[in-house]
């Protein structure tokens, strides 16, 4: 089964509100093996409501809408609703009562707008909405399902779990469908593509591969769909998976939801091993992602953010004559920041970063997202070189992502 999501409302249009619903939706809907084929939004007018329903209804043959469903005068998914259903709106005794005793609940007496969220398509079926007072419409046209939900995002989740997901399961026969996400780090998309290109043409039948890529990190979705076993599947796809794993081992830190500020945090809580941080051009963001791990206490000890180079050179032990000679964004400097600040906070790791993040600042020699990066450990130092491009955010974001992978591997290998 295709679906297709519709979210209703100007503040989407206009950029005010981000659209989390069809993320939402797209996610589950997903699980339960159907494929949403596009996502559209509308304006809170009767033209782009129903307009949208007539174009959704030849791609698709389940359809979502979210929103409009409010009191007030620029909610007008109910009557858009009616007409394209050719119901009519009539006021629903149980409704009213689950409305006034929120409102009883919540002091409020109950007006005539309150009244007007009761009034229901006669054609539809109710879907009970336990976290607020807009129910969610079940239609059915043309062979069609039309299921329309209130735009706040906590209450169509709820309609979407209770009432929802379960008449899916039982109405329609869905097919299985997996995903396996692996995460890699140190290849850009397109030498990625032509490095696995092989193994990707000769995928299975029902299985195929997605790029999703992003500053310093680049995850491969393996997706699988089949109306066999789920076993089979999941086996079939484990097989695929370990064949990649084959060709580009070094490049994977994790797969699914992990993070590398997590696969790092797990490695030194393994090993029993402390960590401590130096950093110039990334400025805190590697501390900030080291600490949003719980625990990361256990092994992180502290960090120096030693943007000006007196500080390098009082409280990490950079020389100044290093310094001098071959500025603060060198292989010698990084190391010393590095060895300095593991010294310093007696830590078994150490890493530092020292770049030019831009937008200015960069040379013929070395231009902008230029950046070294270190790791010390007890045995030995470790840097690298790196160009980031001209981007002063992604430059940051992709020096510390790429510090954390060179930590993790030294993490592995050192102890």
């Amino acid at each position: 089964m295709n679906a297709e999501i519709i979210t209703i409302g100007d503040e989407i249009l206009i950029g005010q509100v981000v659209d989390t619903n069809s993320a939402f939706l797209a996610t589950e809907l997903n699980k339960l093996g159907i494929s949403v084929v596009q996502i559209t939004s509308v304006p809170d007018t009767r033209e782009g409501i129903i307009g949208a329903l007539e174009a959704a209804k030849n791609r698709a043959g389940l359809i979502l809408l979210t929103g409009g469903l409010g009191p007030t005068s620029d909610d007008i998914t109910k009557p858009a609703l009616t007409e394209y259903f050719k119901t009519r709106l009539q006021e629903n005794p149980a409704v009213i009562e689950k409305i006034r005793s929120i409102l009883t609940l919540r002091g409020i007496k109950m007006n005539e707008r309150n009244r007007k969220m009761a009034e229901l398509p006669v054609d539809c079926e109710i879907l009970h909405n336990s976290a607020g007072s807009a129910q969610g419409m079940w239609f059915v046209k043309d062979d069609r399902q039309f299921i329309s939900l209130p735009g706040v995002p906590f209450e169509m989740k709820a309609i979407y779990h209770e009432e929802i997901e379960h008449r899916l399961k039982e109405r329609f026969q869905l097919p299985h469908i997996h995903h396996i996400t692996v995460l890699t780090h140190g290849l850009p998309e397109s030498v990625m593509a032509n490095l696995i290109q092989e193994w990707e043409e000769s995928l299975p039948p029902g299985i195929r591969l997605a790029y999703l890529p992003s500053p310093g990190i680049l995850r491969l979705r393996i997706t699988g769909k089949s109306t066999g076993p789920m076993e089979e599947l999941i086996m079939q796809m484990e097989t695929e998976k370990g064949k990649l794993e084959d060709i580009i081992r070094k490049h994977i830190f994790g797969y699914g939801g992990d993070t590398l500020e997590q696969v790092v945090g797990k490695a030194l809580r393994e090993k029993g091993a402390t960590l401590a941080v130096a950093e110039s051009c990334t400025g805190g963001t590697l501390s900030s992602m080291i600490t949003s791990v719980a625990g990361s206490s256990t092994y992180y000890k502290g960090g120096i953010i030693s943007y000006a180079n007196e500080i390098k050179t009082s409280e990490l032990n950079v020389s100044p004559y290093t310094l001098m000679i071959n500025g603060a964004v060198s292989q010698a400097v990084v190391e010393q920041m590095a060895e300095g600040v593991r010294i310093r906070y007696k830590t078994d790791f150490a890493v530092a970063t020292s770049g030019i993040a831009g937008p200015d600042g960069g040379s013929a020699e070395k231009p902008v997202g230029t950046t070294w990066i270190a790791v010390a450990s007890k045995n030995r130092i470790v840097s690298t070189l790196h160009n980031f491009g001209d981007d002063r955010g992604r430059n940051i974001q992709k020096a510390a992502i790429t510090a954390l992978f060179m930590l993790w591997n030294e993490v592995k290998d050192c102890l």
